[in-house]
């Protein structure tokens, strides 16, 4: 069923038929947040189901520890068995004085490191100066495997050069939306820091017995839709930020639903109990599954009869459905490698 697709022509960007050598469509539905210094919680992080395990060297890291939280980066990185995850690095910002460090450090000495996260990114110049030192680094090292980039847009600054971000190199291959330090940036005072905002909201008109009613607004929903295609229209993953209330499950599949219906690839988690949610949001469902081989299987006997449209269940279908439906399907089974891979260890 997951080759279907292949006979169904028309698709401008085809999809490879397995992403685990193509970065562009790596499996990233959720991002696990581990501070490095919490040694702890490393080794139960690499054996969970979070697609992406990111070691922080930023944010949860006190200033007096920073250098020695990297040297425990190093050895997480080395010292642990991921398996079949993705393993990223978040450096310190570069314009400050352990950003330098941490990239070069990690980068030179972690064979296995997939990914950097460079945070407060709010110029393409901040991107093209880290794919610039991950070559040299590469170069001089002898790295057959290319070290990818993300990044966090965190600030208005950066919201207002996103797209120009998106565009900046091709080693880039997601932007996370940073909604904590974005909050900072433009002034807002809400304390649920990627959750709704009661202040954001408008009032009805009076009804006959002068009630009115309050409607939320959604105050996250500018920079994640602006963001999101960005991203999308220059083939990188989009990544939704932090729900802080780890204890609000609820919310957190809430904020989840409405980032994977903006079309973005993935959520933070910063807490274990936020990992399974995330992957089942940002994955395919059976229903979905359901769907998307049924559509393939119609539209491929559409196309040998030489039509470009059919009928299912009345619904007229046309290619849009057919790259939605092919989506789906390799996500599918880019989730079924890897759980072939991690039962054969």
């Amino acid at each position: 069923m997951f080759r279907e697709a292949a006979r169904v022509q028309g698709d401008k960007n085809p999809m490879p038929e397995s992403g685990q050598n193509d970065p562009r469509w790596r499996l990233e539905r959720s991002l696990l947040s581990v501070p490095v210094t919490e040694e702890r919680f490393i080794g139960k992080a690499a054996g969970s189901e979070a697609d992406t395990i990111m070691l922080d060297l930023e944010d949860a890291i006190a200033p007096e520890r920073k250098e020695q939280a990297r040297g425990l980066a190093i050895g997480a990185v080395n010292g642990q068995d991921w398996g079949t995850r993705t393993v990223m690095v978040r450096i310190n910002p570069m314009d400050g004085p352990w950003g330098y460090r941490d990239l070069v450090d990690v980068a030179e000495n972690c064979p296995r490191l997939d990914l950097v996260m460079v945070p407060k990114v709010e110029r393409p110049e901040d991107i093209v100066v880290v794919a610039t030192l991950l070559h040299g680094i590469e170069q001089a090292r002898g790295r057959g495997r290319p070290v990818g980039i993300e990044c966090l847009v965190e600030t208005a600054l950066g919201m207002t050069m996103v797209e120009q971000i998106a565009a900046a190199h091709p080693r880039l291959e997601s932007i996370s939306f940073g909604p904590g330090d974005y909050a900072a940036s433009i002034g807002n005072r809400g304390r649920l820091i990627g959750g709704p905002d009661p202040d954001y909201a408008v009032l009805t008109a009076p009804g006959e017995q002068g009630e009115r009613q309050s409607h939320w607004n959604d105050v996250w929903h500018y920079p994640l839709a602006r963001l999101a295609v960005a991203c999308k229209a220059r083939g990188i993953r989009a990544l939704d930020g932090v729900y802080v209330d780890y204890a609000d499950l609820e919310g957190f599949r809430s904020a989840a639903r409405r980032a994977a219906a903006l079309g973005f690839d993935g959520k933070w988690a910063i807490h274990p109990t936020q990992i399974a949610p995330a992957n089942e949001i940002f994955g395919p469902t059976p229903e979905n599954i359901r769907w998307a081989g049924e559509v393939l299987s119609a539209m491929a006997g559409a196309h040998d009869e030489g039509r470009g449209a059919v009928g299912l269940g009345g619904e007229m279908l046309d290619m849009a459905h057919v790259r939605q439906a092919r989506r789906i399907m390799f996500q599918a089974r880019q989730i079924q490698d890897r759980q072939e891979q991690d039962r054969q260890g």
